[in-house]
């Protein structure tokens, strides 16, 4: 089972804060947001790609460096490329031993991967170019919002060469050049990156407060680690599971954050909200993306918290349980929705425990933490006990 401080080291990335020495917004811009919106256009730029990208490696790479970047906290870019350059394979190992003992009993072989993938400069090669590519990508993207707030800052002029050079420099794989010349992607990670304004628990004062761009990536996250605790997931559950969880909260990039009691207050009302959010999807999102990949995107979005299965080029709904018994198999295509929604419970609970434990309260705060405490006291989905990473943030 994952451990409390890999779960602990994942939130802590939501306190630290990207271009700290310049005028910049006050939402989104956390290394939680920007690494959020950094897998976004990896999966876009590796869809440009095409087949012949591992999504696995990708998946993995992303998080690799995710843990990589919350170890080394906000160390200015210009120092971080030039230590990684004349130090870069005793900082990884430094890197790597500060993250063993968190990841101690992380199932499939996943820490090893992670050595291989820093230490083998032939390991997820292409996608190592991708995941350089979707990085600077989701800063040039920061930049020039904060570019224009920071015409008098000292040395903006050497940054924004710095990152237009950087990102040039990333032109290394076909892809690369397909999404270059492609303004709809373009504007659909526009789109995507509007979620890092929009913040949670809207009504609550809360320490750290949390955005939904970074949600959706803590949910991925638990949802990779919680399928790696599964026995002998099949290749296409943890790559829908993960892909899942960061697309689940996608449509409220058009809707907003729609709160559960809102959708609970009358009957019908979420079956409502759910349409519109469709019929949203299909007027906006899909017409920025190439045709085949909505099918995609609609298994990943529609009815998110449902297990799912892929049958006579449809999908059907089951349960996790029966994904475990009958359907692990890439043929089947599997979604653990059900575990997805733990997960994203998971982090609700987690966000409400962290801004308790500061003493930041409210009613609204107490009780979603209150109620999760209760439903996952002794909860058990899909073969994982749920229990057990709610557990560890007991209030005593």
């Amino acid at each position: 089972m994952i451990k409390k401080s890999l779960i602990t080291l994942i939130y802590e990335t939501a306190s630290i804060q990207r271009w700290n020495d310049h005028i910049r917004p006050w939402t989104g811009f956390t290394e939680m947001d920007k690494q959020a919106h950094k897998m976004f256009y990896a999966y876009v730029l590796a869809k440009c790609e095409g087949e012949h990208v591992d999504m696995i490696n990708l998946i993995e790479g992303g998080i690799f460096e995710f843990f990589h970047r919350s170890i080394l906290t906000d160390i200015k870019p210009p120092i971080y490329h030039k230590l990684i350059k004349e130090k870069g394979s005793q900082i990884d190992r430094w890197v790597i031993e500060q993250l063993r003992p968190c990841m101690k009993g992380t199932g499939g072989g996943f820490f090893e991967r992670m050595e291989r993938y820093f230490f083998e400069p032939d390991y997820a090669e292409l996608e190592k170019k991708i995941l350089k590519a979707a990085h600077y990508y989701a800063t040039n993207w920061e930049f020039k919002i904060i570019y224009p707030m920071n015409t008098e800052t000292f040395d903006i002029e050497r940054v924004k060469v710095e990152t237009t050079n950087g990102l040039k420099e990333c032109n290394t794989f076909p892809g690369f050049t397909v999404f270059e010349r492609d303004a709809f992607l373009q504007d659909f990670l526009s789109l995507i990156g509007k979620l890092r304004y929009q913040q949670r628990w809207a009504k609550a004062v809360r320490v750290p407060q949390t955005f939904v761009m970074g949600h959706m990536l803590a949910v991925a996250l638990l949802s990779y680690f919680m399928t790696l605790e599964l026995e002998d997931p099949c290749r296409k559950r943890l790559i829908n599971n993960y892909f899942a969880g960061l697309f689940h909260d996608v449509p409220e990039a058009l809707t907003r954050d729609i709160v559960s009691p809102i959708k609970k207050s009358v009957e019908g009302l979420g079956d409502i909200l759910s349409e519109i959010e469709n019929e949203q999807m299909r007027e906006i999102v899909y017409p920025m993306l190439p045709k085949e990949w909505h099918p995609e995107i609609e298994y990943y979005t529609y009815n998110e918290f449902a297990s799912k299965i892929k049958r006579n080029n449809k999908f059907e709904i089951v349960t996790s349980d029966e994904i475990n018994e009958k359907y692990n198999s890439d043929e089947y295509d599997p979604i653990d929705g059900q575990i997805i929604r733990c997960c994203d419970h998971l982090s609700a609970y987690i966000e409400a425990y962290m801004s308790l434990s500061y003493g930041i309260r409210s009613e609204q705060m107490v009780n979603g933490y209150n109620h999760l405490h209760e439903q996952y006291k002794n909860k058990t989905v899909g073969g994982i006990d749920f229990s057990i990473p709610f557990g560890y943030y007991d209030i005593v």
